[in-house]
């Protein structure tokens, strides 16, 4: 560690909160001085900022985990031709990457800025998903950027982009960038062709690491998944929102950063749509992936939905799955058919109309790695985890009953407020 990154290093508490420090109490954004105030002077690029990020341990926050700083080198040798900001975050129980934006856009831009240089890209477009709220902190901190002249070899673009669960997936991204509709597509990935698609949390913790180094990075979290994280938590909590975690912290733990669960609870989701139910007898398992592993689910988008036990999970997921099946691209079988199938099938199970678990555990392999995209596997999975953690529940439909009413818990996307 150099003489100034161990200064900068001294100055900077090694623990929590990290992202969340420099929030501005009022909810508003940060501006330019009190994001360097807190944060210190803008970082440049120096020596070699993709060894350190591979040093560092950080994989992506968005959902895929794929390690960052072999993606970095991936583009470079690919010559990069432009980093992408993917903070579109059609999960609807996911909320990080928009409180990034609106509160601590600096940081994200510090991030993005670094990353294109690091890759040779002289362009960094950030995508949001299409919110004012976001646009407008954008446009101003991009504004205040250019009057210190602070990104004078990379140009900042905001870009929103219509909502929708999968055009946040980096493929839709990049065609809807390049004029067409925001779906996914086949073809080489992104990275092949010399594009940077970069979370926008993953960029916020690069921005760290290029002021604090890669040690610093790995005092948190554990040897194989070092660093903090940023998770959405809903649901029947006293304090629902985000939070920044240590890797390796229990789920009881973070609800009870949380002010505990609101009732008892039945069950937690964890990952978002893509994710898994987890029986709420197991809450005190570490919230990493090679521990989530062995109940057959992972961290995925860091959305975890707290569900009480006044609420069903056959009729909770039903729900979800009918929201999965509507926001497919409509390009590829599994998806047109193989989802609209799965939906049907848990709407006849969630209302007691007969016995179709055959033939959603016949249709959940089927549509299982076929798909242009993640989709069809990630809502095949989910609904995979909600027969196994509501087996009893299952049971009591067939018979006519259920253990609940038909609250509603899972989220859904609602209009913006602008």
């Amino acid at each position: 560690m150099s003489s100034a990154v161990a200064q900068r290093h001294r100055a900077y508490a090694p623990g929590l909160p990290r992202l969340l420090g420099g929030l501005p109490r009022d909810g508003r954004p940060a501006d330019l001085d009190t994001h360097l105030e807190h944060y210190g002077p803008a970082p440049h690029l120096r020596g070699d900022l993709v060894a350190d990020v591979e040093q560092s341990g950080l994989h992506g926050r968005g959902g895929g985990g794929f390690p960052t700083g072999r993606k970095l080198a991936a583009v470079a040798a690919a010559g990069g031709r432009a980093g992408v900001v993917n903070a579109v975050e059609g999960e609807p129980a996911s909320g990080k990457d928009r409180m990034l934006v609106r509160q601590v856009p600096h940081l994200v831009l510090d991030g993005a800025v670094l990353a294109a240089e690091a890759v040779g890209a002289r362009e960094a477009i950030v995508a949001v998903g299409g919110s004012e709220l976001e646009l407008r902190a954008l446009s101003a901190a991009i504004t205040a950027r250019a009057r210190r002249r602070l990104d004078l070899r990379v140009e900042l673009q905001p870009v929103a982009v219509p909502v929708s669960f999968v055009a946040g997936e980096e493929t839709a991204l990049v065609q809807f960038l390049d004029g067409g509709p925001a779906k996914p597509t086949f073809g080489p990935r992104p990275f092949e062709r010399g594009l940077l698609v970069q979370n926008a949390e993953t960029l916020a913790h690069l921005a760290l690491i290029a002021r604090f180094g890669p040690d610093w990075f790995r005092e948190v979290g554990t040897r194989d998944e070092p660093g903090s994280a940023l998770v959405s938590l809903s649901g029947t909590v006293a304090r629902p929102g985000v939070y920044e975690i240590e890797l390796g912290t229990p789920i009881s733990e973070l609800l009870r950063q949380a002010g505990g669960a609101a009732e008892p609870l039945r069950a937690v989701l964890v990952g978002g749509y893509f994710g898994s139910w987890l029986d709420a007898s197991v809450l005190d398992v570490p919230l990493l992936d090679a521990a989530l592993a062995q109940y057959g689910a992972s961290l995925g988008a860091r959305a975890i939905v707290a569900l009480p036990v006044g609420a069903c999970g056959i009729v909770e997921t039903a729900r979800a799955a009918r929201y999965l099946a509507g926001e497919s691209a409509g390009r590829c079988g599994p998806c047109v058919h193989g989802l609209d199938a799965i939906a049907n099938g848990l709407a006849q199970l969630a209302t007691g109309k007969g016995d179709s678990r055959g033939d959603l555990r016949r249709w959940v392999e089927v549509v299982r790695g076929r798909g242009a995209c993640r989709h069809p596997d990630g809502a095949a999975a989910f609904v995979a985890s909600a027969l196994a953690c509501f087996a009893d529940e299952v049971g009591l439909h067939l018979r006519g009953r259920c253990s609940a009413g038909l609250r509603s818990v899972l989220p859904f996307p609602r209009r913006e407020r602008r």
